[in-house]
């Protein structure tokens, strides 16, 4: 046979052989397409992701965890760039590089517990406290004019020290403004369309509030605490001409602050094109601009900002967003801008949400206030505004700018926590993630007593199914058909038969004995 035979027969027989075991290699594959992956490599994917999330987005339990996440994501970027902007300070002080960290996470941990608790509590306790919030507010802004406990710093009179603990009441009376403006207008807002329930008592209480802090001369947090008052107001629904008539008053409050306050003037000066007389006022906004502009698309990375090497003043306070700009580039600064917005987003869907009038209010005043001075501090550091002085919330440092943010989100935790429909969302998903987390694996040594089980036990079934095997061969050697010579004798199943048989086991015979014992 040439080497040409050899291989059409070895290819023959190869095409066959596969022919032979087609039906039983068809019983044995496994399905490795779906009818509705066949369409592509990622089959129904995306509509699933798009199913997915538009479940997700329809969740009453949305507003919830988005707060969570976002609140999470502000707080740890914070953390991380107050290191990264006060270590070189902090070195050249004498002190540790993790000093700043440190005493930004001391305030962190404060506002942790508070947070928790202040998520806990139902939204109507906020309002029962209003008043009782309102005065305390009150009180500690007043401490500030207390000769050995208030404190000056930039030429404002806004914190005051309790041994080494320096803090800045404007804060809490922002959080207790915004619940106390929630609780008034739940109570009148029938009678806002008339001019003497809008004035008594908000008039007097919001000027009370906003002039015992321009009595410490901090323009910018009196600006802040007029847009939590207007955002409150607008969602309350008072008519439109009493917001020009409030907006007329306030412009010209702010023209005679300015004008009085040499300060100030150097600062628009600055901000307004430069002089000599406002040359050191523009540092600030000029180093930081300087800072934006040497970040670029991607920024020098962590902690390699050249302008945090005393060049730039308030780098780990109210220019913290110049740092992020010049570390972590363009990307940075649209993240921190994105992430803001998104808050935006989750505060108007509670606002259009829920049905209370008091929430409605409480969250509008909030999220005037935060987001107010978180684009504020933005636009200064932009060069959008002149200097004012105002922190970015979650990320600058500063403990009572920090624990009062955190106690805000707190705040709109409960509430949105009790959304229609939030609470039982919520607590599905805890009962499931409980399920999942009871399921333990088996250790080593019980996986090996359950596989020993299982293997006897096959042994057993096996052993069980042999008699049933020489049973059926059994009865098919009884009902062979008889030839002419009669019925033929069926073999044992003993080790003479099989000898006589050649091998080939119980109840089947050679060819040599059927010719001996059946008559030709």
């Amino acid at each position: 046979m040439t080497i040409q035979q050899t291989r059409r027969t070895g290819t023959a027989g190869s095409s066959r052989r596969p022919a032979a075991g087609d039906a039983a290699a068809r019983r044995r594959s496994t399905a490795v397409l779906r009818d509705d992956e066949a369409d592509g490599a990622l089959g129904e994917v995306p509509g699933r992701v798009r199913a997915g999330i538009a479940t997700w987005l329809r969740s009453p339990a949305l507003d919830f965890y988005a707060l969570l996440a976002i609140g999470g994501l502000l707080l740890g970027l914070g953390l991380v760039m107050v290191l990264s902007s006060s270590a070189v300070i902090s070195i050249a002080k004498g002190d540790s590089a993790y000093s700043g960290l440190f005493r930004q996470g001391r305030f962190a941990l404060i506002g942790l517990p508070l947070l928790v608790l202040a998520a806990l509590v139902p939204p109507a306790f906020y309002k029962r406290m209003a008043w009782r919030l309102l005065i305390l507010g009150f009180l500690l802004q007043l401490l500030v004019f207390v000769p050995g406990l208030g404190v000056d710093a930039y030429g404002n009179r806004n914190w005051i020290r309790f041994g080494s603990m320096q803090l800045q009441p404007s804060e809490l009376l922002k959080l207790a403004l915004a619940v106390w403006l929630g609780a008034i207008v739940a109570m009148k807002h029938r009678m806002l369309d008339r001019l003497f329930h809008l004035v008594v008592p908000i008039g007097p209480v919001v000027g009370l509030a906003i002039g015992l802090v321009v009595l410490g001369h901090d323009l910018g947090t009196a600006l802040v605490m007029c847009m939590l008052v207007a955002g409150s107001l607008w969602v309350a629904g008072v008519p439109r001409r009493w917001f020009a008539a409030a907006a007329g008053l306030g412009l010209l409050g702010v023209l005679a602050m300015t004008i009085t306050s040499p300060n100030r003037m150097a600062r628009i000066g600055s901000w307004l094109g430069g002089s000599e007389q406002s040359a050191v006022s523009s540092d600030q906004s000029t180093h930081g601009l300087m800072a934006l502009a040497e970040g670029g698309w991607w920024g020098r990375g962590l902690g390699e900002s050249h302008q945090k090497w005393g060049l730039l003043p308030a780098a780990d306070n109210d220019y913290i967003f110049a740092i992020i700009g010049e570390e972590l580039g363009l990307l940075g600064t649209l993240s921190v801008l994105v992430l803001f917005g998104l808050l935006a987003l989750v505060m108007f869907r509670m606002i259009t949400r829920i049905d209370d009038l008091f929430v409605q209010v409480t969250v509008a005043g909030v999220s005037a206030w935060i987001l107010g001075q978180a684009f504020t501090n933005m636009m200064v550091v932009t060069g959008l505004l002149p200097v004012l002085g105002v922190p970015l919330p979650f990320i600058s440092a500063g403990g009572s700018a920090l624990v009062t943010s955190m106690l805000a989100l707190g705040m709109l935790l409960s509430f949105a926590r009790h959304e229609p429909g939030a609470r039982e969302a919520i607590g599905a998903r805890i009962r499931r993630v409980r399920g999942s987390a009871a399921i333990v694996p088996a250790s080593g040594a019980t996986a090996g007593r359950t596989s020993r089980a299982r293997t006897k036990a096959a042994a057993r079934s096996t052993a069980g199914a042999e008699p049933k095997t020489k049973t059926k061969a059994k009865t098919r050697a009884a009902s062979t058909p008889t030839t002419k010579g009669g019925p033929q004798p069926s073999t044992t199943a003993g080790p003479k038969a099989r000898t006589r048989s050649g091998g080939r086991g119980p109840g089947l015979t050679s060819r040599a004995t059927r010719t001996r014992r059946s008559p030709r």
